[in-house]
């Protein structure tokens, strides 16, 4: 079953002069078809101006299409009596954990958006139990965020969703503030809640070595879906990510110049230990 499915989704930002009157259109998102089955873990990448952000606002109706349609659950996001319904389908994660975070204690935090639902009192606090143990933060319940590490803040920010029980998490460069042990956290909590509660992941990063593990990478450029497969058949053609601006992990390009220099090696190889089983085996 398709969690999200857009098609023929385009989108243009409008920019005005300061009389209202339109000085320029960018077309950000072009003729996008995309289905994503519920319980996968993808990754979108593409670089500074290529489009994932503004498509990741149209799955939480923060964006409404200029043209085609997004169902989410098979809702349309036009649709403004299902609005709501929507927001509590796809939560949102942005960069910054402290744009999201407004509680002075983390467990009230967390309850905030099941007690704005209207969810009993009761259920509330059970609710923030599971959601603070599902990303490794329980114990940090009666702490006030301010005093926790951005790895920490960013964690606290997605038991906030994961406590309204949406079937989808999408995340807009949600490690980008982080140091590399936040990163890892961060990657490591949303892999746990995609395995153990079935949580369809949208994730998008420009960091490479974020989306090793996913089920499917897409890769956008100029608004449009240029690339589309498992890390192992994105990662296997580097020269094609170098023509859209994009990096590789570091050890798909150390065995991609290995093969160049005539190591014979398989493409798209995603992790240390694949790399020196391949090189013992030579």
């Amino acid at each position: 079953m398709n969690i999200v499915k857009t098609e023929e989704l385009s989108f243009d930002y409008i920019r005005r002069d300061e009389d209202g009157n339109v000085d320029g259109i960018v077309n950000a998102v072009k003729d996008v078809n995309l289905s994503i089955r519920q319980g996968d873990f993808v990754a979108i990448l593409g670089h500074n101006g290529s489009g994932k952000s503004t498509f990741a606002k149209h799955l939480n109706s923060l964006l409404l299409p200029t043209e085609g349609t997004v169902w989410v659950d098979g809702m349309d996001t036009t649709d403004e009596e299902k609005l709501w319904d929507i927001r509590q389908t796809a939560g949102m994660v942005f960069q910054n954990p402290d744009n999201q975070i407004i509680g002075t204690v983390v467990e009230e935090d967390v309850g905030f958006g099941p007690e704005n639902m209207g969810v009993p009192t009761e259920e509330i606090w059970i609710r923030v139990e599971k959601a603070l143990k599902a990303v490794g933060m329980y114990e940090f319940k009666d702490a006030s965020p301010n005093r926790l590490s951005g790895g920490q803040k960013q964690r606290v920010a997605i038991a906030g969703i994961v406590a309204m029980k949406p079937k989808c998490i999408v995340l807009d460069e949600p490690t980008a503030m982080l140091d590399p042990n936040g990163r890892k956290e961060v990657i490591k909590t949303l892999h746990e809640l995609n395995e153990n509660e079935n949580v369809t992941v949208i994730l998008i990063t420009h960091y490479m070595d974020e989306v090793v593990d996913a089920d499917r990478v897409i890769v956008m450029d100029g608004g449009s879906v240029v690339m589309d497969g498992t890390p192992r058949e994105i990662f296997s053609d580097v020269e094609r990510l170098k023509e859209l601006r994009l990096d590789v992990p570091q050890v798909t390009q150390l065995a991609y110049e290995l093969k160049k220099n005539g190591v014979p090696l398989s493409d798209g190889i995603l992790t240390i230990e694949e790399l020196v089983d391949a090189i013992c085996q030579l």
